[in-house]
């Protein structure tokens, strides 16, 4: 079982890698889902966790499955 912390860390860095692979940038993306660049950067560095709306428009923000951008843990 995975613990939270590491949870939140790979959750962060597949967004991240999701949002490299589009070519965004992480103020690009932050604004198309209304968030401050801050927020993003909490995300990403895996210091907070995301509630599931987050997620989701993180993940429509991306052009992608919300299941991709969760799919963190194999």
């Amino acid at each position: 079982m995975v613990d939270k912390i590491d949870f939140q860390k790979a959750l962060g860095r597949r967004i991240k890698d999701l949002r490299e692979t589009k070519n965004v940038s992480q103020a690009e993306l932050a604004a198309l889902c209304n968030f401050e660049k801050s927020n993003m950067n909490r995300i990403e560095s895996g210091k907070t966790c995301p509630s599931s709306y987050t997620l989701y428009k993180i993940s429509t923000a991306l052009e992608v499955k919300l299941s991709e951008v969760t799919s963190v843990i194999s």
